[in-house]
């Protein structure tokens, strides 16, 4: 018999959105407020990309988004994360627990792009601390360097801009380094604009024409250009509403 140690069977995520983008197809997933596992693993054998855990308004707990992060990939799903804010130790906790992507609300100024990009990347292209935990396969893997350099080549960061404040220093906030994606959020950006409810207002529209026009300018993309997500709840509702109209 040998004496050698068994090799550790590890497998090395990677994110089915980037892999999308390089082949220039649109990634599809599912926006989830609260834990469904069943959910996700049909999403996987439907053949939906991705999911989103809504962290800033859903029900999630740490241990569920370990425990839906760890279904996701399992059914072959990349797990995104919507943080409530954009502080280091949230988004830590957030990437500790296997997810691939973190959508970072209210980005308002470059300050505030410069702490996602940060705090979502290992050095030398960020500040994420490295631990024992699942992302890291519980340190049992591949050379610490090589997987921080993989892990970096894998996440996906989005910022959410929200907030009519963001013109007085958009080119500035598309400067930051380290920002894969850009998405607008109406609702509270209505609010922001003394037009709270009306997320289809001239002033809000205008708003994102702005928006993208600098994004394309920056030579960045915007989210919707190649991602395409439905919410579990509207999936759900549709496909019911659509039983009971057919018999």
């Amino acid at each position: 018999m040998s004496n050698s140690k068994p090799e550790h069977n590890i497998n090395i995520q990677t994110n089915n959105i980037l892999s999308k983008m390089y082949e220039g197809e649109v990634a599809y997933g599912c926006q989830f407020n609260s834990p469904s596992s069943e959910q996700i693993e049909l999403l996987g054998i439907a053949g939906f990309d991705f999911v989103i855990f809504d962290g800033e308004h859903g029900s999630f707990t740490l241990g569920d988004l370990e425990d839906q992060s760890r279904v996701a990939q399992m059914s072959g799903l990349t797990a995104i994360g919507m943080v409530p804010d954009v502080e280091a130790s949230t988004i830590h906790s957030f990437l500790e627990r296997g997810i691939l992507g973190i959508h970072g609300p209210n980005i308002t100024t470059p300050e505030d792009a410069q702490k996602l990009a940060d705090a979502c990347r290992y050095a030398p292209n960020g500040r994420r601390s490295l631990s024992f935990s699942r992302a890291t396969n519980f340190g049992f893997g591949p050379p610490r360097p090589e997987y921080m350099a993989h892990a970096n080549t894998q996440i996906i960061v989005i910022a959410l801009l929200e907030h009519v404040d963001v013109l007085d220093s958009l080119d500035s906030i598309l400067s930051v380094e380290g920002i894969d994606l850009y998405s607008i959020g109406p609702k509270d950006l209505a609010q922001s604009m003394g037009i709270p409810g009306q997320m289809n207002h001239p002033r809000v529209r205008e708003f994102e024409a702005k928006v993208t026009e600098s994004v394309h300018t920056a030579g960045k993309t915007m989210a919707h250009e190649v991602i395409s997500a439905q919410r579990a709840s509207q999936l759900f509702l549709d496909a019911a509403l659509e039983f009971v109209n057919s018999h």
